[in-house]
């Protein structure tokens, strides 16, 4: 006997609930109780994101150090893609979720000054400069956070994608490259 969980077996849009449901947010210190941008109201991250990708918003994670550990399966950076996340940023990353990550099309950035993450809040909104033009191996990219004050400013983040890595990320992941060949 399998157990219950077989019938979920290939539905990732079920799978996908378990998006980050066991992370603190740092704004409340809760797990899975995020602020949906658009309606101000508090519900669970994958509910949250389901939203956000509905209105065509890629999303973008914040987080601190050892990003990804323990979620070393290919499901926990496949459910960020499924349901429309476009970049995480941290201090840090677990060395196979960020491989993991770059297989699924999904930026993995880390802070160039680790110190920038206590300056960004919760209600900040989140732009990557011109990640078509500068996105190359050893070149940082641009970041600017806009504060609901109006006010901005702009911080610097890294990667370790190479070429080939690059290309797996425009063409929306691994597998959408090696089906384009």
């Amino acid at each position: 006997m399998a157990g219950p969980w077989l019938k979920y077996r290939g539905h990732l849009g079920n799978i996908s609930n378990n998006l980050l449901i066991g992370a603190i947010n740092a704004e409340n210190l809760k797990a899975n109780l995020v602020q949906n941008q658009f309606t101000g109201e508090y519900g669970p991250v994958p509910a949250t994101a389901r939203y956000y990708k509905a209105q065509k918003t890629p999303w973008v994670v914040i987080g601190e150090e050892n990003y990804g550990e323990g979620s070393s399966r290919e499901h926990a950076a496949l459910e960020v893609r499924h349901l429309g996340g476009a970049a995480i940023i941290v201090k840090s990353f677990a060395r196979i979720h960020e491989t993991n990550l770059k297989k699924q099309g999904v930026l993995p950035l880390t802070f160039a000054d680790p110190r920038d993450y206590m300056r960004i809040d919760p209600n900040d909104r989140i732009s990557i400069l011109d990640i078509e033009r500068n996105l190359h191996p050893d070149n940082d990219l641009t970041v600017v956070v806009h504060k609901q004050s109006g006010e901005s400013f702009e911080f610097y983040v890294k990667h370790t994608m190479n070429e080939g890595q690059i290309r797996w990320f425009k063409a929306g992941s691994a597998l959408n490259l090696m089906r384009q060949k």
